[in-house]
């Protein structure tokens, strides 16, 4: 691993590290996405719902703007419901449950497929700073990868 230089690195492939890779990859940045496993990349906890009040409103803002996890709910929704429909329509809410190994099945598809992602398998233990500034990352097998910048999700 050691040599590997990349523009952006990013640490973490759950929902914003998912996000902050596939949009700097669209403004043109070659990124490299860190995860400690590739198979858990975007792995959902035991509730798969995408949605709620608060998440809810956060994906529609993703969505709004580009984002992958909107697109990727719906593609992996097994049940899609309007919460609170008995209060006013202020605190109504969308949720879809996931299947959670289609979920992660597709946005890894999506990842492997987009221009100027580069999935990296490796257990990020510190952060590499020269002169003030993060120029990398250390991994647990010794190898280290160089960055311009480090994005840490």
């Amino acid at each position: 691993m050691s040599g590997r230089r990349f523009p952006l690195l990013v640490i973490g492939a759950g929902h914003a590290g998912c996000e902050a890779a596939c949009v700097a990859a669209k403004l043109g940045v070659e990124v490299g996405l860190v995860t400690m496993s590739l198979d858990s990349i975007a792995h959902m906890p035991c509730n798969p719902a995408i949605g709620g009040l608060a998440k809810g409103h956060l994906v529609r803002e993703i969505d709004v703007l580009g984002g992958l996890m909107g697109r990727m709910a719906d593609r992996a929704g097994i049940q899609f419901k309007m919460l609170n429909r008995g209060r006013g329509p202020a605190v109504w809410s969308p949720r879809a449950q996931q299947d959670k190994a289609l979920y992660r099945s597709i946005v890894r598809e999506h990842l492997e497929r987009a221009p100027g992602i580069t999935l990296v398998q490796a257990m990020v233990t510190s952060l590499v700073v020269e002169g003030g500034a993060v120029r990398g990352v250390a991994a647990a097998d010794g190898g280290v990868i160089e960055a311009d910048a480090v994005v840490v999700t």
